[in-house]
């Protein structure tokens, strides 16, 4: 089976290590096909592709971009784009332009929950400031020992309802798909088991996605279960797309999966890595 591992983040955007460092932990993990697929930037594609290539992987070029559909965040992955598109780079730069907004009043609102000083304790940890999130917020909070982890900092403070959190408006579903495809990529819709949509909703989002243009879909991914690998094999199947294979890894601490120690896709999917085979 090809070790593909298609959607995971450096500290270009949240991540922990730099590209260069990503591409060693897939190397060692014994991956074969990579991506790297930073949240709405592909500043570390060329040190992500030159590490590759040193250590003898596979890769194409790859991001996550961050979109609001019937009023919640999904994200949409490209794979195998070209990133010096134009298009791609103007809409990623527009998508990213709210961040510091949203981080500044991010921070406004846990200073009145009781926490000081987070936007300044956030960047500490941010390797790009355009690129600020949640995350970042996360690992402070974590650092002044005010949650014992990243995943509990999302559920006391910084989820929906959460005194920390601030909805921001992204990009559209048409945006992404078209951005992605102008670049000569392919579109897949990103974990999608973390979605709290109703069936109905579900349905919506798909036939959308297919219908604009977008041909694949994340089934086994480190945000899944492996009940919901056999979900969404199952919608892979309904709606004719693709599957993809991600860890969603962010660094060697943080992550619910570790770089390319997925289980295998399911035989009868077809893989998104054979159109480029």
């Amino acid at each position: 089976m090809l070790n593909a591992d298609l959607h995971c983040h450096s500290r270009v955007s949240d991540g922990t290590l730099s590209p260069s460092e990503v591409a060693q932990v897939a190397f060692e993990a014994g991956v074969d096909l990579w991506a790297l697929t930073d949240h709405d930037e592909i500043g570390g594609q060329r040190e992500a592709r030159a590490a590759a290539e040193a250590l003898g992987m596979r890769y194409v070029s790859g991001v996550e971009i961050s979109i609001t559909w019937a009023n919640r965040t999904v994200h949409i992955v490209g794979l195998n784009i070209d990133p010096g598109n134009p298009t791609l780079i103007d809409g990623l730069a527009a998508t990213r332009g709210g961040r510091a907004a949203r981080a500044q009043q991010m921070s406004e609102q846990l200073a009145a929950a009781g926490i000081p000083g987070a936007y300044e304790g956030a960047l500490r940890f941010v390797g790009n400031p355009d690129l600020i999130s949640r995350t970042h917020f996360a690992r402070f909070l974590v650092e002044i020992g005010q949650c014992a982890s990243v995943s509990d900092v999302f559920a006391k403070y910084l989820s929906e309802g959460r005194p920390g959190y601030v909805a921001h408006r992204w990009a559209t579903l048409e945006d992404s798909v078209k951005w992605i495809r102008g670049a000569g990529g392919i579109a897949v819709v990103a974990h999608p088991g973390r979605y709290k949509f109703t069936p109905l909703e579900f349905g919506a989002l798909f036939d959308q996605f297919r219908d604009l243009g977008g041909e694949a879909i994340e089934v086994v991914t480190g945000s899944h279960t492996p009940e919901q690998y056999r979900e969404y094999a199952d919608v892979a199947r309904q709606y004719g797309f693709l599957a993809s294979r991600g860890s969603d890894f962010h660094g060697p601490t943080e992550s619910r999966a570790l770089l390319g120690k997925l289980p295998a896709l399911p035989d009868d999917l077809t893989p998104v890595w054979s159109r480029w085979q």
